[in-house]
């Protein structure tokens, strides 16, 4: 939906610029001499944070966590205000973005764009010492300008050579205490999951998939997670104890018993034993000892099977839950929220405005005067933020749906997820793919009761068994029998087979008269 007119003429003017006026009228600390820069994926348009890390002459650090100041633009209770209340979060689809809030903000005049322009921003100082404690904080509006935009690799690749100028030198220091804040997090119960996020390349003209992949990370993916966190972690702990029953924080519930033991099921058919779950703590140790160093993939197949038993985290109103509700299971937190990725959710805005009138930069809007407010916010960004996590995921399965379509049959080795009644569950790593392979009753026996089948006698199968977690090798293509469901067709072919060397042989191809080239 394009914004209306009457949203639009909520914004400033295209050629806004930060003045000396702005800067002395809104008491804003000028970091503008800070060698602030930002790190965010290949082609990003809407930068909502960057960073800044200087060595003081004590040998602390101070660590700025630096944040796209949306709510100066967004007036509580303006059109512009109840757009993006009702949005209340961007939706990124494969191949296009939904914006909460008109381009000339999300990409000019909020994003931290490094093209020489100063941006004001809402910033959260750190006085870190060497093993990354966190010695004082203090909030602050201020103004910035970024000396660069680095992608996570390029990033990765100045950290790699240890480069000598400015950035690399913050960059090295910012390392270092993101490791021991990562080490003491995970000591502390925080569980590290996988979503198994994929990414396309599209045809620039048609903008349908020529290519599929796994997302890449690098450590500097890492990095700018933990100093979000902590800046997520500290502004909680600050607008909580100035506004105890109105604070719009995040939760994240234990995950649900029968989830979880049906996992330890699937576990203990494969082998796997004493895999425990009493709290984050044990949880992620069992996930750690079950790790196979010669099977990464099984590795993080554990991990995306564990992400999907968890509880969705939710928006909150303190005055509405128990203190000890407030806490977040996965990041092992007491208190947590959003306030780092203002210019995509608006969870944040709210968070912003709580965080402005607890510095004494502007009163609460009365809106979040009133518990019933608050919580009526927290219910409608928590639905959308449902709704946007499906559309996403819709738009993934559509696309590798797409992508089969062009390139016809492909022949893979998968991993059996679990044993149904129809069949396997099958996840293939190289695509990215799930679903479901049938067998034939006639041919297979079928015990899901002990995640196993068998190959019954006197057929071709005979002598087979396929157990939770066995490699197989199925053929997947566009199932062109149901357009309207558009999903994928997984063929089981058989077992992995080997050379005499022992090295495994390769997938043969598969002909399709009817794929379209890549």
């Amino acid at each position: 939906e394009p914004f209306s007119k009457e949203v639009l003429n909520c914004l400033p003017p295209a050629d806004f610029q930060v003045t000396d006026e702005l800067i002395k009228e809104q008491k804003r600390k000028d970091f503008r001499d800070l060698c602030v820069f930002s790190i965010d994926p290949p082609g990003c348009e809407d930068v909502d944070d960057a960073l800044s890390c200087v060595k003081l002459k004590n040998g602390n650090f101070s660590v700025g966590v630096h944040i796209a100041d949306v709510t100066n633009f967004v007036k509580p209770g303006s059109p512009l205000d109840r757009e993006a209340a009702e949005r209340a979060t961007s939706v990124y689809l494969v191949n296009r973005r939904v914006d909460m809030l008109p381009r000339l903000l999300t990409t000019d005049i909020c994003s931290l764009r490094c093209d020489g322009k100063d941006r004001v921003c809402f910033s959260a100082i750190f006085e870190m010492s060497p093993d990354a404690k966190v010695l004082k904080t203090f909030f602050t509006k201020g103004v910035i300008r970024s000396r660069a935009a680095l992608s996570y690799k390029e990033a990765q690749e100045r950290l790699d050579a240890k480069t000598d100028d400015e950035i690399g030198q913050a960059l090295q220091h910012l390392a270092a205490l993101a490791r021991q804040l990562r080490e003491r997090r995970f000591q502390d119960g925080a569980i590290e999951l996988e979503s198994g996020e994929l990414k396309f390349e599209l045809d620039t003209n048609t903008q349908l998939p020529t290519n599929v992949f796994q997302y890449e990370t690098h450590f500097t993916n890492n990095l700018i997670e933990e100093f979000m966190l902590l800046a997520n972690r500290q502004v909680a702990q600050e607008i909580s104890s100035v506004w105890s029953k109105l604070s719009l924080l995040r939760r994240h519930p234990p995950p649900k018993e029968n989830f979880m033991s049906s996992l330890v099921e699937l576990l203990e058919a494969s082998g796997v034993k004493d895999f425990t779950y009493g709290n984050n703590k044990e949880l992620q140790d069992s996930l750690n000892k079950v790790e196979k160093a010669d099977d990464p993939f099984f590795n993080r197949l554990v991990r995306i099977m564990t992400t999907r038993c968890m509880e969705e985290a939710l928006y909150f109103c303190t005055g509405q839950e128990q203190r000890k509700d407030w806490k977040h299971f996965g990041l092992a937190m007491d208190q947590y929220t959003h306030f780092t990725s203002p210019i995509r959710r608006y969870a944040d805005c709210v968070v912003h405005r709580f965080l402005s009138a607890a510095q004494g930069f502007e009163a609460l809007p009365r809106v979040l005067r009133e518990d019933k407010e608050i919580v009526d916010c927290c219910a409608h960004l928590n639905y959308k933020n449902k709704n946007a996590r499906d559309a996403d995921r819709a738009s993934v399965e559509f696309h590798l749906y797409q992508f089969f379509q062009r390139r016809g049959a492909v022949v893979s080795e998968g991993v059996v997820m679990r044993v149904v009644r129809e069949g396997i569950s099958v996840a293939v790593e190289e695509f990215g793919a799930e679903g479901i392979a049938e067998l034939e009753e006639k041919s297979w026996g079928v015990l899901p009761e002990k995640q196993l089948l068998y190959g019954r006698p006197r057929t071709k199968f005979q002598g087979f068994q396929i157990n939770v977690f066995d490699r197989v090798v199925v053929k997947i293509e566009a199932d062109k029998d149901d357009l309207t469901k558009r999903r994928l067709k997984f063929t089981f072919l058989g077992m992995p087979s080997h050379l005499p060397d022992g090295s495994q042989a390769p997938m043969p191809e598969v002909a399709d008269k009817e794929a379209q080239p890549p």
